[in-house]
C-alpha cells in the first residue's frame, strides 16, 4: 500500500499529553429495530426487565475491573446504574411497550425523548449529561436484542481510539495500551474528558470528522494540551512530536515536585494557589493536585443538572462531601450566579435586551428570598464538616451587599438555634466578588464591612470594556493586559489590604502565565485556577521575584495601551509565547 500523505486535524484540547501511536477505530454497531406491534406485551416486559438487570451486572463488573479509576469517575458508572433503574424511563417505556411495541423500540424511543430534552437546553453541562442516557440504554437494548457487547479491557497492544464519541462504560474499560482518544463530538465537560484526565493520557475532543478519515492501523500523533494532531505524520514530524513528548514528560515530573511544596515567589512571597471547582468530581481533582483550598465552588452547577430547583438536603449533601475530603482546607461557596449564559430549564427566565447586565447572580438571589434561604441553609448546614467561606456575586452597591448578608445572619441564627454544633458565626467568612467596575471603585467602602475580596476577571474584562466576551468580532477588546484594567485591579487590592482583608481572584487571568507576574506584583494573594493550572502556577510563581514584579507592575501601571504594556513586558522577559 502506497505511503499516506499527513494530514493535520484540530480540535478541543479536553486531556494533556502527547502519543504517537496506531488508529483504533471505535464504531457504534447500527442497531435496526423495527416499530413493527407486538403481540406478547407481558414477553417484552419481561424482556425489558431482564436487559436492565443484565447491564447492572455488566456496569458493576467494569467497576470492579477499573482500578485506575479514582472514587469520583467510579460514580459516573453509579449515574448509568442509577439511569438504567430510573422509574421515570422505565415508566415512560412500559408505557410504549403496552401500547404494542417491541421493549428495544420502546426504550429506543424513549432514551431519545429523555437525551432530545436535554440537547435542547443548549447548556454544555447538560448535554454532556445526555449522552450517559444514550450510553446505558444502548447497552440494555444491546442486551434486550441478545448482541455482542465490545470488551476495550482486551486490547493488547499501544492504540490510539478514535470514535464519534467514547461513552463513560467505554473509557472505564481502558487499560494501559490505550495511550489517547480522539473523537468528532465531546467537550471539555464530558465524562470522556473527565476520564481522560483521571487516566491521565490525551484526548482531542470536538474535532469533526477525525472518524470519517483515518483507518486502523493509520498512525496518529497527537498533543492533547494544543488540541491538535496529525495523522500518518511523516518522519519529520514523528521526530518533532517524540520531543514534545520527551519535554511534556519532563515538565510533568517537574510538576509533581511541586505537589507538596508552599505556595511562595522565589524571594519568599506567600501566596495562595486555591482551585476553580462546580461539583464533587471537581473537589476530588483539587484534592489530587494539592490546592491550598478551594477558590471558588461555582454552586450554579448544582442547580443546572436538574428537573426542578434542588432541595436543601441535595445541596447540603454535595456541600459535606466536598467539605469533608478536603478538610480542613477552606472551600469558598459562591452562591447562585444565574442568568446572562446560564439559564435553568425550570424557571422562565423572561427575555432580555441585555441578559449578561440584567435579572442575574445576587439579583435573582434577593428577588427570590425563599431559593436564597434554601442555598443559605444548605451551607450553613455544611459548615459542621469543614471550613467554609460564602461570596455573592455581582454585586453593584453595599445596598445589595448588606441585603444578602442580612439574609446569611437571619438563616445563621435559625441553623445555630437548631444545631450549635455548626460552625461559630466568626469563623464563617463573608465575602464579594469584584466583577463589576463600580465595584472596584468603592472597594475602600466594601472593604470596611466584607471579610475578603475575589476578583471576577471574566465578567469585569466584558463590562469594563463593554465587549461580549463571547462575540469573536469585538474579541480584540479582551485585553487582560490593559492598564486601564490593572489599576482598577490595584485599587481593589490596595483598598483591601489597608483595611487587613485579602483578595483573591477566580477568573481565567489568575492562570495566564503572562498575567501571573503583573498579578503577583500588584500583590494578589490568591490565585485561584482549574485544578489542572494549579502546579503550573505554583511553579510559575516559584521562579518570580516578589520584589521585583512590584517594580514590573508599578511600571505597566504608567503606560496608556495594552501593547505598550506587552512590548515593556516583552523587554524583561515576562511574557512567554508556549
Amino acid at each position: 500500500m502506497a505511503k499516506l500523505h499527513s494530514h493535520k486535524f484540530k480540535g478541543i484540547g479536553a486531556s494533556s499529553g502527547i502519543s504517537i501511536a496506531k488508529v483504533f477505530k471505535l464504531v457504534e454497531q447500527k442497531i435496526e429495530i423495527s416499530d413493527e406491534k407486538v403481540k406478547n406485551i407481558d414477553a417484552e416486559v419481561e424482556l425489558f426487565h431482564d436487559g436492565v438487570k443484565k447491564s447492572v451486572k455488566q456496569i458493576e463488573k467494569i467497576k470492579k475491573l477499573a482500578t485506575k479509576l479514582a472514587k469520583d469517575e467510579l460514580e459516573i458508572l453509579d449515574a448509568h446504574i442509577l439511569i438504567a433503574t430510573d422509574p421515570v424511563l422505565e415508566d415512560d417505556t412500559i408505557n410504549l411497550i403496552k401500547q404494542g411495541y417491541s421493549a428495544a423500540y420502546s426504550l429506543k424511543e424513549t432514551a431519545k425523548n429523555h437525551t432530545n430534552f436535554l440537547l435542547e437546553t443548549g447548556d454544555e453541562y447538560l448535554m454532556a449529561r445526555a449522552s450517559d442516557i444514550k450510553d446505558a440504554s444502548q447497552r440494555i437494548i444491546k442486551n434486550i436484542l441478545n448482541l455482542n457487547i465490545l470488551d476495550l479491557s482486551t486490547i493488547d497492544t499501544d492504540i490510539i481510539i478514535v470514535a464519534d464519541d467514547l461513552k463513560p462504560s467505554d473509557t472505564a474499560q481502558l487499560n494501559e495500551f490505550v495511550k489517547g482518544f480522539a473523537t468528532n463530538i465531546g467537550s471539555k465537560t464530558s465524562h470522556s474528558a473527565i476520564m481522560a484526565r483521571s487516566l491521565e493520557i490525551p484526548a482531542i475532543l470536538g474535532i469533526g470528522n477525525i472518524l470519517e478519515k483515518v483507518e486502523n492501523g493509520d498512525i496518529i500523533a497527537m498533543n492533547g494540551d494544543l488540541g491538535q494532531g496529525i495523522i500518518n505524520p511523516n518522519e519529520q514530524e514523528i521526530s518533532e512530536f517524540k520531543i514534545q513528548k520527551e519535554n511534556f514528560e519532563r515538565e510533568k515530573a517537574k510538576l509533581k515536585e511541586f505537589l507538596y511544596k508552599k505556595s511562595t515567589s522565589f524571594d519568599g512571597k506567600k501566596v495562595v494557589i486555591a482551585a476553580n471547582i462546580g461539583s464533587v468530581e471537581d473537589a476530588f481533582a483539587a484534592k489530587k493536585v494539592n490546592a491550598d483550598e478551594i477558590g471558588l465552588f461555582r454552586s450554579e452547577f448544582l442547580y443546572m443538572d436538574k428537573q426542578n430547583w434542588p432541595t436543601e438536603d441535595e445541596q447540603f449533601l454535595s456541600y459535606k462531601t466536598v467539605l469533608e475530603n478536603l478538610r480542613p482546607k477552606k472551600v469558598i461557596v459562591r452562591t447562585l450566579d444565574i442568568g446572562g449564559d446560564k439559564t435553568l430549564k425550570y424557571f422562565d427566565f423572561s427575555k432580555e435586551m441585555n441578559p449578561f447586565l440584567g435579572y442575574r447572580a445576587i439579583r435573582l438571589s434577593l428577588d427570590k428570598v425563599e431559593i436564597f434561604k434554601t442555598q443559605l441553609r444548605a451551607i450553613v448546614r455544611a459548615s459542621e464538616f469543614g471550613n467554609i467561606a460564602i461570596m455573592f456575586p455581582m454585586i453593584a452597591t453595599l445596598d445589595e451587599f448588606f441585603a444578602a448578608k442580612a439574609i446569611f445572619e437571619e438563616v445563621y441564627t435559625e441553623i445555630y438555634a437548631k444545631n450549635p454544633r455548626i460552625a461559630k458565626r466568626e469563623n464563617i467568612k463573608i465575602g464579594i466578588m469584584i466583577e463589576i467596575p463600580i465595584s472596584a471603585i468603592l472597594a475602600e467602602k466594601f472593604a470596611e464591612h466584607v471579610d475578603f475580596f475575589s476578583i471576577g476577571t471574566n465578567d469585569l474584562i466584558q463590562y469594563s470594556f463593554a465587549a461580549d466576551r463571547m462575540n469573536e468580532k469585538v474579541a480584540y477588546l479582551y485585553q487582560t493586559l490593559n492598564p486601564g484594567l490593572l489599576k482598577l485591579i490595584k485599587m481593589t487590592i490596595d483598598s483591601a489590604h489597608k483595611k487587613g482583608k485579602w483578595v483573591g481572584m477566580c477568573g481565567e487571568m489568575a492562570g495566564d502565565i503572562n498575567a501571573i507576574p503583573l498579578l503577583l506584583g500588584l500583590g494578589l494573594d490568591e490565585f485561584s485556577v482549574s485544578a489542572s493550572s494549579v502546579l503550573k502556577v505554583k511553579k510559575l510563581i516559584s521562579e518570580l521575584n516578589y520584589h521585583q514584579m512590584e517594580q514590573v507592575a508599578k511600571k505597566a501601571l504608567e503606560f496608556a495601551t495594552e501593547k505598550e504594556v506587552i512590548k515593556y513586558l516583552e523587554s524583561v522577559n515576562l511574557i512567554r509565547h508556549n
